[in-house]
């Protein structure tokens, strides 16, 4: 992804770092550019946002495995954006403790991030080898559009709620101890809904099918997943929507097989071809290429054609295609074909056999006589 720096560089860490070291450079890089400390300093939130979009994907195990795998492109183009949802504000907390106010005891009140969603994405192996763009149709819960997401028909159908007193939390004594928990009637909102928006039942959000645009990158296989941030299902309360993971499947190509970026393609000689030597037309993701064989091929034989497999993802040089020969029997001889073979058979000698089959029918015999 053009004009994004590597996510180890960001943070300043080798691409082997333990969770602790990466949380260690997290940690350095966030005191010292946070907005609070910098106040009015564009640079420095930059920096802050960088460092911490870095730190939220190498933390994740998952996420970390692809990027290692296809840079950037894991991501295709990025999606909604760094997510500072939920999930990244207890991290947060983790991390800074009480220096930026949590752990206080006061009350967050926040909605539930959306839930991820998951799209099963075939296809082809050209378009695998090649990369693509597909158009994806995704249903999902998004904002409802009546009520723009708040969940009631009108701003005054939104009241504080009873129970927690719109704190979002009901406490209780026990013994010398406050103990608080999260309400629930209003499930930690601090609202409740008295006048239901008519369209999505007082949920803020309506079933939708969303149309998107995913670029798949070149080399991809099997089980490789792009996240596309922000377009999962639509979060509570105001919260953050989830993301979308699209998981490649690629299907089988009737000529040819992948090794990591290897392309492997099997090639039929007729028994004259691999005797005599010739030269062949063989299929490349590119189209067709003529193959010189040499005289005296055997089944088996491997020829490496370079720069003809696939693209890597991570950037390095394209991989090969290997040509393997499978020599044939024939099934079906005339009679003069049979002639002729029986006559090769006899000018051959030592019963026909070729100077590897002698030599290993002697070694069978010195083994068990």
């Amino acid at each position: 992804m053009p004009g994004k720096r590597d996510y180890y560089e960001v943070l300043g860490v080798g691409r082997n770092a333990t969770e602790e070291e990466l949380k260690k450079a997290y940690r350095k890089l966030a005191l010292k550019y946070h907005p609070d400390r910098n106040p009015g300093d564009k640079s420095a939130e930059d920096r802050f946002k960088e460092a911490s979009e870095a730190y939220s994907i190498l933390n994740d195990p998952e996420q970390r495995l692809q990027y290692d795998r296809f840079g950037h492109a894991a991501f295709g183009d990025g999606g909604a954006g760094f997510d500072f949802g939920a999930g990244f504000e207890d991290l947060f907390s983790d991390i800074f403790g009480d220096f930026f106010g949590a752990g206080r005891g006061r009350t967050r009140r926040r909605g539930r991030r959306g839930q991820d969603l998951r799209y099963d994405l075939e296809i082809s192996f050209e378009e695998a080898a090649f990369g693509s763009e597909k158009t994806l149709r995704v249903p999902r819960l998004a904002r409802c559009e009546a009520c723009g997401g708040r969940g009631a028909e009108r701003a005054a159908g939104i009241e504080a709620c009873q129970s927690c007193r719109g704190t979002g939390q009901t406490t209780f004594q026990q013994g010398f101890f406050r103990i608080a928990k999260t309400c629930g009637t209003c499930n930690g909102q601090g609202t409740v809904v008295t006048e239901p928006c008519r369209s999505c039942g007082g949920s803020g959000a309506a079933r939708t099918v969303r149309t998107l645009n995913v670029k798949i990158p070149a080399g991809v296989d099997t089980g490789a997943r792009l996240v596309l941030r922000g377009e999962g299902e639509s979060g509570e309360g105001g919260a953050p929507p989830g993301d979308l993971y699209v998981v490649i499947g690629v299907k089988e190509h009737p000529l040819f097989k992948r090794d990591g970026a290897t392309v492997v393609c099997e090639v039929p000689l007729t028994f004259p071809q691999a005797a005599l030597g010739a030269e062949i037309e063989v299929p490349t993701l590119e189209g067709k290429i003529k193959l010189k064989i040499p005289p005296g091929a055997q089944s088996g034989a491997i020829y490496r054609l370079r720069g003809k497999g696939l693209a890597d993802p991570s950037g390095y040089a394209r991989g090969d295609q290997l040509v393997r020969i499978a020599v044939e029997t024939p099934r079906k001889l005339t009679a003069r074909q049979r002639e002729l073979l029986e006559e090769f058979a006899r000018l051959s000698g030592n019963d026909g056999l070729s100077p590897a089959s002698k030599g290993f029918f002697e070694k069978v015999k010195e083994m068990f006589g």
